[in-house]
C-alpha cells in the first residue's frame, strides 16, 4: 500500500506532481524559493544534487514532521547546460541545437536525508524548422529546461532514449521509490524502465 505519511513536494512542476500521483501518493505542494543559479566549474551531476538538496532543506524547515521530496533537472548538450529559454527565439535556438543529436538529462533528487541522481541519454529526431516554429508558437517550451517536453503529443521531439523515461519528464520514479522506501505498485510509465528495480 502507498505510504500515508504526509508528503510534501518542493516543486511547482505539474509534471512532477502528476508523476507522484501515479505512485498513489497523497501530495502537498510547497515550492522552494531558492536561487537556482548554477555554480561555474562544477559538474551537472553535482549541481543537480546541490540544488535538489538545497530545495529539500528549505522546504523541510517548514514541514519538519513530513516527508519532503525535491528535485532539479538539467539538460546537458555536450558540456553546456540548457536552462529554460529566456524567450521564443532562445527556445528556437535550443531546439535547433538539439535536433538530430544526443544529449543527457540529469535529475538530482533529495529527501533532505537521502540524495542521488539519474541520467538518461536522449536522442532527438531530425525535426524541421517549420516543426520547431509550430511547437514554439504553442508556448509549451517556455517553462522547460532544454525547451521541450518528451511527452508532447504534437511535436514528439524524441527519437529514442537510453534510461528512465520519467526522468526526462522531470522525476525518476524508480529512484523516488528507493529513496523514500515506498511499497508501491509499478506505474504504467515505468514498465520496462531499467531504473525501476524489482
Amino acid at each position: 500500500m502507498p505510504s500515508t505519511k504526509p508528503f510534501v513536494l518542493a516543486s511547482a512542476s505539474p509534471r512532477r506532481l502528476e508523476l507522484l500521483k501515479a505512485l498513489g501518493l497523497r501530495v502537498t505542494v510547497d515550492p522552494s524559493g531558492i536561487d537556482e543559479t548554477l555554480n561555474p566549474g562544477t559538474s551537472p551531476e553535482q549541481e543537480a544534487l546541490r540544488l535538489a538538496q538545497a530545495k529539500a532543506k528549505e522546504v523541510r524547515e517548514r514541514w519538519p514532521r513530513s516527508a519532503v521530496l525535491a528535485a532539479d533537472t538539467l539538460v546537458v548538450l555536450d558540456d553546456r547546460v540548457l536552462m529554460k529559454p529566456a524567450d521564443r527565439n532562445h527556445a528556437v535556438q535550443m531546439l535547433q541545437a538539439l535536433r538530430g543529436r544526443e544529449h543527457r538529462v540529469i535529475t538530482g533528487v533529495s529527501t533532505g536525508e537521502a540524495n542521488s541522481y539519474v541520467e538518461t541519454k536522449v536522442h532527438m529526431r531530425p525535426y524541421s524548422d517549420a516543426e520547431i516554429e509550430l511547437y514554439v508558437a504553442t508556448g509549451d517550451p517556455m517553462d522547460k529546461a532544454g525547451a521541450y517536453a518528451i511527452q508532447h503529443s504534437g511535436f514528439r521531439p524524441v527519437d529514442r532514449i537510453d534510461g528512465c523515461y520519467c526522468n526526462v519528464v522531470g522525476l525518476p520514479l524508480g529512484l523516488v521509490r528507493d529513496l523514500l522506501d515506498l511499497n508501491v505498485q509499478r506505474p504504467a510509465q515505468c514498465e520496462g524502465c531499467p531504473d525501476w528495480k524489482s
